[in-house]
């Protein structure tokens, strides 16, 4: 039996904890925090019980996967409900007044008659547009998603072969453009590239290949867990205990030790730009535990065989591992790209309001302007920004009071630690209370609502210090590194150790990337390094005995 210690009780490191005891491991989980459930986090106040981080339930095959691969299935965790209309779009008024808002209906006949309506002749072409983001989305899971990269000969099947000239032209051409080559609308536009903000990069910046995330929304629809996804957070968790997971919470992980060791071991790892080397005596170095404390102060050690990070890579590689055992040091970090930061704004607010959705983006109209301001030399809170506002009291009336909505509001902003932090009722940093200011503004005027900022009995705000403070996160980034196409797939930092033999990484700042559906494949790929598994595709499901309730 593998004594394993999983370090960070998010999303991936509770997957990751789930999979290994359901394999047999005997899994200690160290979470630093008072509860599990990391950036996706949760904060009750006053009766409003707010998701502090993910609130988009995409590829749900993905979580249907996962599920049975504990022997369960997402109907028997979660209470999914589909949403109708998927989302609104407000623009920024101009010389005319307030635009009409453009709202997303559920359903692919619906989506296309509602472009249609926008620009003449889109239909057809948002047609293909789908066909061809649905390809590439089975192709990703078949070839790219699941695929640990550790032989390279994986890449080399004749379906992949086949898709070069196609995949060529949607990784080397930005998302932008390719969307600008087929429609006119700036709102359409805008619709096929925002996606790239939940990747942690601008429209300009991602790769064409990300146009499949539009078959997700547009294509499949959007979904809610009842509960939010603190109610993922703790089925994980439950399934995590079911399967003899120990967890720790109060537990602040301080050193992950190793050892020189004179085995001979053939580390098969492509990991984008090395081929397999074999590593033998002083070279090579094999992981031997975790140091450390609980709230009291008091150190402990826990012996390991096997380490998992599910922590902020950084932080893990420059903050918990000595500078020889760095597969990731400083200088490899000075040349990636952020994601960007965040200002998060929770709000109570008295009344009803059915000016909005569950789901609701502002789009500005200068959207190079808002973009440059996030990721450009020069950095600077965008005015007005591009929001994304969530109110899934329109779906799930636990979360406020009889006769309150919930808003979660999510303002993109540069990753900078020095913006700030936020507070409850408007006592944080200066910045970040004025970003907040702005954004209720913004949704006040934009979607006609006056009296809202007079309507708010709860706020509460998140900034970039936060997230560094609470997450360990790099610069302060709400992510992780950006999905640029050389942080993407097999460029993209991977799940083991290049150095320790026995040492693995999960969660948004590894393979595969960001994004809840992106740390449980992360789970995933953790469990084929250690099974020395080079298939490209999701795990086959074993029989199991009996189910995971």
């Amino acid at each position: 039996m593998k004594r394993t210690v999983v370090i960070g009780g998010g999303i991936a490191g509770l997957a990751t904890a789930a999979l290994l005891a359901h394999e047999g491991h005997e899994v200690q989980l160290l979470e630093q925090r008072s509860e599990v459930g990391g950036r996706a986090g949760s904060l009750e106040r006053n009766g409003f019980r707010f998701d502090t981080g993910p609130s988009w339930y995409l590829m749900p095959g993905v979580f249907d996967h996962f599920f049975e691969l504990l022997g369960t299935s997402t109907a028997e965790q979660l209470d999914l409900h589909t949403l109708n209309p998927a989302y609104r779009v407000f623009s920024e008024p101009d010389d005319d007044g307030r635009p009409e808002p453009l709202t997303v209906p559920l359903g692919s006949e619906q989506v296309l008659a509602t472009f249609e309506k926008v620009e003449p002749g889109s239909a057809k072409e948002l047609s293909a547009y789908l066909a061809s983001a649905g390809h590439t989305t089975e192709m990703a899971e078949r070839f790219f998603l699941y695929n640990p990269f550790t032989k390279l000969q994986a890449l080399l099947q004749p379906e992949v072969l086949r898709s070069l000239p196609k995949l060529a032209q949607l990784l080397l051409t930005p998302l932008d453009k390719y969307v600008a080559h087929r429609f006119e609308h700036p709102v359409l536009r805008q619709v096929l590239g925002y996606p790239a903000v939940f990747l942690g990069t601008s429209p300009s910046d991602a790769p064409a290949m990300y146009h499949l995330m539009s078959a997700l929304d547009l294509g499949d629809g959007v979904q809610y867990p009842m509960g939010g996804f603190r109610e993922l957070v703790n089925r994980l968790e439950a399934l995590a205990l079911q399967a003899g997971v120990r967890i720790h919470t109060g537990a602040e992980a301080l050193k992950i030790t190793t050892r020189e060791t004179t085995r001979t071991k053939k580390v098969g790892r492509f990991d984008g730009v090395k081929l397999p080397v074999a590593l033998s005596g002083k070279d090579h170095r094999e992981v031997t535990g975790v140091a450390w404390r609980d709230t009291s102060g008091n150190e402990h050690y826990s012996v390991a065989d096997l380490v998992v990070s599910g922590a902020d890579l950084h932080h893990t590689e420059t903050q918990l591992l000595g500078v020889r055992d760095r597969s990731y040091p400083n200088s490899w970090w000075q040349r990636r790209t952020s994601g960007p930061g965040a200002v998060l704004v929770m709000l109570g607010v008295k009344g009803k309001l059915p000016e909005l959705p569950h789901h609701s983006l502002f789009f500005t109209r200068d959207w190079e302007a808002n973009f440059a301001s996030i990721f450009g030399a020069e950095t600077s809170i965008p005015d007005p920004a591009s929001i994304y506002v969530c109110k899934p009291s329109a779906t799930d009336s636990a979360v406020a009071p009889a006769g309150h909505e919930n808003l979660f509001v999510l303002v993109p902003v540069p990753a900078d630690p020095a913006l700030g932090s936020g507070g409850p009722d408007g006592t944080g940093d200066i910045l970040i209370e004025r970003t907040a200011d702005a954004a209720i503004g913004q949704i006040a005027e934009w979607a006609n609502i006056p009296d809202l900022r007079e309507r708010i009995v709860v706020r509460h705000t998140i900034g970039p210090a936060d997230f560094a403070r609470d997450y360990n996160s790099w610069r302060g980034g709400m992510l992780g590194p950006a999905h640029t196409l050389g942080q993407s797939a097999m460029f993209r930092a991977q799940n083991a150790s290049k150095r320790v033999q026995g040492l693995y990484y999960a969660g948004a700042t590894t393979a595969p990337g960001v994004g809840v559906p992106m740390c449980l494949i992360s789970a995933e790929l953790v469990l084929k390094r250690i099974r020395g598994d080079h298939s490209t595709g999701p795990v086959s499901v074993r029989p199991v005995a009996s189910r995971i309730g």
